[in-house]
């Protein structure tokens, strides 16, 4: 990792190769986007910064928390000014962390570099602001940018209609620029997004339209097309909807999208929620996009639940910096899973643990078999604790041999599925990965109880290394 100032600083933030980033530091602190929007407590969300130092006396805690000036933001995913993406660029500093606000639509960008421990609010982007400039609202996944510039995507327009959804640019000031793409370019849903330079593509996914998810999760609204099946191929940087990748049945909502770190790679994954598949992308010999289902979790036949069957919910995933392990999370049936994607069409099922979820022992849910037998998962109880909720955002570390959990999917769907965790609030895991041979394993020792917060229980959400990590460093 490039380090020094000044003369002395000969190349940007981030490693040169995926590889290179392997090797860097041991992480010491984790960011954890914290909300109280949706719980009933009239509190602002906040920035909590947690000891993740085995050899530390503060190790496992929340050492510091940042509040943010408002009421109602619904904190969500976040990103950074800075990446490998800049590296070639000494000017570049990895130094602010963007938080868009998922409701509220407010970005707040916080400054880690005065004080890794204790970061401050460094500025605030107004949704008057972006509304007047671009007509964007809803903001999710921020991305840096080689140029120096942030992309936001948004998840629809003030009203919560999808069709008002794009890709807000900020500059290396945070003001607002514009839209990314180019007029008439606009996806028919919103969500995430990954870009891989090399190959000049950028391909986003569909969460579907504010309206409907803001109020909760109602299956009649996917039938009526309020929720996304697409996939979005735009030619990069030019901002050009080049095809539009229909998932079908077997593609609905997907979510979170990654290529394979290895920048000259075309293929990577998109995880499917409601029909809890992971769907592989790749270019085709006349350089058109193609997919294919490439790993299916299959729904469970449950008692005592809203539907006869449950399906896994894929909400997070993310692939190790050598692309050799796939990790993802099933946020209802509680298990986190670990692949081989070596190779990208045949994953292997490497490593299994359960974490949560609907149907673990004490739950009135039951799985059923088809020969009729009822079963529920073994979740071990951490330091006195049963785990609340469904494992749902994931990091990993650098080496690959850690990777953390929240449960928190957005509050109105955590109210929906995991009531308990408005009363007892979130937590924070870590799982010990074997990177040879697969494997999971749940760390005894570390437990971060966001339910015993200073203002009351909190939903905890996405994290994030002040060093870099797997889910934001893209490389040119």
């Amino acid at each position: 990792m490039a380090e020094g100032n000044g003369c002395c600083k000969t190349t940007g933030p981030g490693y040169g190769t995926p590889l290179e980033a392997m090797a860097g530091p041991k992480e010491a602190l984790i960011y954890v986007t914290c909300v109280y929007s949706g719980t009933g407590r009239e509190k602002p969300d906040f920035l909590a910064t947690v000891d993740v130092d085995p050899n530390s006396p503060t190790y496992s805690k929340v050492i510091h928390r940042l509040p943010v000036p408002y009421i109602g933001d619904e904190l969500h995913h976040s990103g950074w000014n800075a990446c490998s993406s800049c590296h070639g660029d000494p000017s570049a500093n990895r130094r602010f962390l963007i938080l868009p606000s998922l409701v509220s639509s407010r970005i707040y960008v916080v400054d880690t570099q005065m004080n890794p421990k204790a970061p401050s609010l460094h500025k605030v982007v107004q949704p008057e602001d972006i509304v007047k400039k671009t007509g964007l609202a809803y903001p999710h996944t921020s991305h840096c940018l080689a140029s120096g510039d942030i992309m936001v995507s948004c998840l629809g327009d003030k009203d919560g209609n999808a069709k008002g959804n794009g890709f807000l640019l900020l500059d290396s000031e945070f003001n607002v620029k514009g839209r990314w793409e180019k007029p008439g370019h606009s996806p028919s849903f919103g969500y995430d997004f990954w870009y891989q330079p090399r190959h000049k593509t950028m391909i986003s996914s569909s969460w579907g339209a504010p309206a409907a998810f803001t109020k909760g999760f109602n299956l009649q609204h996917v039938g009526e097309g309020l929720y996304g099946r697409h996939l979005h191929v735009y030619s990069w940087p030019d901002g050009e909807l080049k095809q539009t990748l229909d998932l079908g049945d077997t593609g609905l909502i997907p979510l979170e999208i990654r290529f394979l770190h290895d920048p000259s790679k075309d293929t990577g994954y998109v995880g499917c929620a409601l029909t809890s598949n992971m769907v592989r992308f790749f270019k085709t010999e006349d350089g058109s996009w193609n997919h294919e289902v490439a790993i299916s979790v299959k729904p469970l036949k449950v008692q005592n639940w809203i539907l006869p069957e449950m399906p896994g919910l894929i909400t997070d995933f993310l692939i190790s910096l050598d692309d050799r392990f796939l990790y993802f999370v099933n946020w209802l049936h509680g298990d986190v899973r670990q692949y081989n994607i070596e190779d990208p069409k045949n994953p292997i099922l490497a490593g299994q643990v359960w974490v949560g979820g609907l149907i673990q022992k004490g739950s009135p849910v039951v799985a059923v078999t088809d020969d009729g037998h009822t079963w529920q998962s073994d979740v071990p109880e951490i330091q006195g604790h049963r785990p609340r909720g469904g494992p749902q955002m994931i990091q990993l570390s650098l080496d690959g041999k850690r990777l953390y959990v929240t449960n928190s999917l957005f509050s109105t769907w955590d109210r929906q599925f995991y009531p308990e965790l408005m009363e007892k609030g979130s937590h924070m895991l870590q799982i010990d990965v074997d990177t040879e041979k697969g494997g999971l394993k749940v760390n005894p020792n570390f437990f971060v109880d966001f339910g015993a917060e200073p203002d009351g229980p909190s939903l905890a959400h996405e994290m994030r290394y002040p060093g870099g990590d797997c889910t934001s460093d893209i490389w040119v």
